[in-house]
């Protein structure tokens, strides 16, 4: 194990590892329930256990996968926004795209994915983005998971104003984001975690996410945040009844209709997946060889891309690389065994189930939270006196908590370099390099809003 992973080369042991897979799996196991919730029998349609078995399995290989090729301490699932994008094609279709034909449109993303990757165009993505965006690609996915953390404990929620019509998108001025009431049980619960984590780190204490979360697992039973009564009538054996495996539909993915549904899995997978990548190994130090960085993030591409056609062939919307990992990292995790151990939890899942449920997001979410502090620290590496790098750095990071999206950070990141060193190269004797994968990007990323919108 050790000649395997490399261990003392990054400097790290097995105990750490396995407790920042654990720390990994903890802090993203909600997954488990979520993508049942837009996939499921109230979302897309799909059967309820084949979609538990599917992302538990198909996160559990597929993680695995990435730790014994890549080496690096990622955990991939199946993603927030694109679940949802998934749940919104089938429901909104009438009927006329069911969700097999869905599948089949991640699956061929994924190919698409794997083009890209083999032709190394996504890796160039590493030489083509200016530093300061990439350092606030780190910044904003840190505020977005301290946002999903905030959220998911309510910590943070929305005030609408009266006589707001809600059943659609909410005008900004009509609603107004504020503190949670401090009286709820979920509330207490969260806080109570977060000062558990915080005074374990200020202490120095290894594990303290996953100690944690479980400590505040333990002290919700009582509150009555923490659900155990099902645990004494819960099966504890997998079921292999109502799955979803194999059951994309190719022939209906590849009519007309579903072109432009392609285009969005595969645009918004491509930032996401870049951005999580990005942000994630630069935390645990590895592009401090930048041309070894780029070559582990290289191979964790074509992991990812091969990740999302077979997460579609298991019976899932697109798996892809988690911003959760770096709880992990944070956690000491810094090989491939940290993914290992995520992803055999993934498949142990399938036994635990009832177990790993009870965890409420009131335990989950101080982890979160503080991912989003110790994130943060790539702030101080932006140039924030050159204007031409800092405005887009600006928006990169606040657009992705802010629209609840990474890609609508990057991307208006991208615009907004793209027409400032332009500009800068047309009116002033500074002349900036612009790559010419910049202005593809540029051009990609108009033609999706102008014409498909910011899904």
């Amino acid at each position: 194990m050790e000649r395997f992973f490399k261990l003392r080369d990054h400097g790290t042991n097995v105990r750490t590892e396995v407790i920042a897979g654990l720390t990994t799996f903890m802090t993203m196991a909600y997954i488990l329930v979520v993508n049942n919730v837009f996939l499921g029998p109230d979302g897309a349609g799909m059967p309820a256990n084949g979609v538990f078995f599917a992302t538990a399995v198909g996160a559990g290989l597929i993680t695995i996968l990435m730790g014994l090729v890549v080496n690096v301490p990622i955990a991939l699932a199946p993603g927030m926004g694109l679940n949802a994008y998934f749940m919104t094609v089938v429901l909104s279709s009438g009927g006329a795209i069911t969700w097999q034909a869905a599948l089949g449109a991640v699956f061929i993303s994924g190919l698409i994915f794997i083009l890209l990757t083999v032709t190394k165009v996504r890796q160039m993505l590493l030489v083509a983005v200016p530093e300061s965006i990439k350092m606030a690609i780190t910044v904003g996915i840190g505020l977005f998971i301290a946002v999903i953390g905030l959220k998911m404990a309510n910590i943070v929620v929305a005030n609408v104003n009266p006589g707001t019509d809600i059943a659609g998108p909410v005008p900004g001025g009509s609603f107004n984001l504020a503190f949670g009431n401090l009286t709820h049980a979920d509330v207490i619960l969260t806080l109570i975690g977060l000062l558990i984590i915080a005074v374990l780190m200020v202490i120095k204490v290894k594990g303290a996410m996953l100690i944690g979360i479980v400590a505040t697992t333990l002290i919700g039973i009582p509150m009555g945040v923490t659900d155990v009564s099902g645990l004494s009538s819960a099966s504890w054996l997998p079921s292999f009844d109502d799955l979803t495996f194999g059951q994309l539909d190719l022939g209906a993915a590849l009519q007309v209709g579903l072109f432009e549904i392609i285009f969005v899995f595969t645009f918004v997978e491509l930032f996401d997946t870049f951005g999580t990548l990005v942000g994630t190994t630069t935390r645990m130090g590895l592009f401090k060889n930048k041309e070894k960085g780029e070559k582990v993030v290289g191979k964790a591409m074509l992991v990812d891309a091969v990740g999302v056609s077979a997460g579609a062939v298991i019976g899932t919307s697109t798996i892809t690389s988690y911003v959760e990992s770096s709880s992990g990292v944070e956690a000491g995790g810094r090989t491939g065994l940290t993914a290992v151990t995520t992803g055999i939890m993934f498949l142990l899942a399938l036994f635990i189930a009832p177990l790993a449920l009870i965890v409420p997001s009131a335990a989950t979410s101080p982890a979160l939270i503080i991912v989003g502090v110790l994130m943060m620290s790539q702030v101080r590496n932006i140039d924030w006196d050159d204007f031409l790098h800092a405005f887009p750095a600006f928006l990169t990071i606040v657009m992705m908590p802010l629209t609840n999206s990474i890609a609508n950070g990057i991307s208006l990141g991208i615009i907004s370099y793209v027409v400032l060193a332009a500009f800068s190269n047309i009116a002033t004797s500074r002349k900036v390099k612009i790559h010419w994968l910049m202005w593809v990007l540029f051009i990609i990323v108009l033609i999706r809003y102008i014409f498909i919108g910011a899904e």
